[in-house]
């Protein structure tokens, strides 16, 4: 089980499925109700860094475009829309619970660069010790691995690992829209269970895990794998959840059992 007592600094992924509705628009509620969370733990003495996609689906609502766009420079300029509109919706909620947020944009360049990795620790140490929330997001504007080959980043999953270990988290927790990972598939196979922990991922999980998750995002299970793989090598203890419920955040904390959790008894190393 997971020792809360070890865990201070926590990340929390959203996907898009999460954000907003079918129909490409916010889901004002679910935001309301993971923002006035996120704050409540932030009063609690935990050190809360949000990772969130969703710019490019909201660019597009905002837009009125028809559709996902075809194109990488239209895709951008969704991201680009979409990214202020979130950090304009986030900062108005965040400071109505007195928290102050920041934004962080990374790209792969960023987190290989052994310089550019101590800025980014340094940074997000310093928001942190004053009290700040991070918001951390692709720079889909400048880098287009995500928006191109889904599969390689799987909408901010392996970035919100990759996070994780930059800024010496304790736990990282991402939603998503099913409870955790099951045996197989729950939508077509009604034997499927949930598994509550993963101590080592191998070809027969892998297979469990399937494909692509939602429309409206582009993450499946199979790329939360490769995240948990990414924290169980350093370390850090990872939890799979359905996030439509961001008061399941309270359960983590008070130590119940939500989700999948991946935990690896290794030392961790950054």
């Amino acid at each position: 089980m997971l020792n809360m007592d070890a865990v201070r600094r926590i990340v929390v992924k959203v996907g898009t499925s999460t954000l907003t509705y079918p129909t490409g628009k916010l889901n004002i509620r679910a935001i309301e109700r993971l923002v006035r969370c996120l704050s409540d733990l932030e009063n609690r003495g935990y050190e809360m860094v949000l990772v969130s996609s969703g710019a490019v689906g909201v660019g597009v609502g905002k837009l009125g475009l028809p559709g996902r766009p075809s194109s990488t420079p239209m895709l951008q300029a969704a991201a680009a829309v979409g990214q202020c509109e979130l950090m304009h919706l986030y900062d108005k909620m965040f400071l109505e619970y007195g928290i102050n947020v920041a934004q962080i944009l990374l790209t792969r360049e960023n987190v290989s660069n052994d310089h550019q990795r101590t800025n980014i620790r340094n940074t997000f140490d310093a928001l942190l010790a004053t009290g700040a929330l991070p918001i951390v997001n692709e720079n889909d504007t400048v880098a287009i691995d995500e928006i191109e080959e889904i599969e390689s980043f799987g909408d901010n999953d392996t970035l919100s690992a990759v996070v994780a270990r930059l800024c010496g988290a304790d736990l990282l927790i991402i939603f998503t829209d099913i409870e955790g990972l099951f045996s197989a598939d729950p939508r077509r196979d009604p034997t499927a269970h949930l598994i509550p922990v993963v101590e080592h991922i191998d070809a027969q999980l892998r297979a469990a895990a399937g494909g692509p998750g939602t429309a409206g995002g582009t993450g499946g299970m199979a790329t939360k794998l490769t995240a948990a793989e990414l924290c169980m090598d350093a370390g850090i203890p990872m939890l799979i959840t359905k996030g439509d419920r961001a008061e399941v955040l309270y359960d983590i904390v008070e130590g119940k059992a939500a989700g999948t959790l991946f935990t690896n008894p290794r030392r961790r190393h950054g």
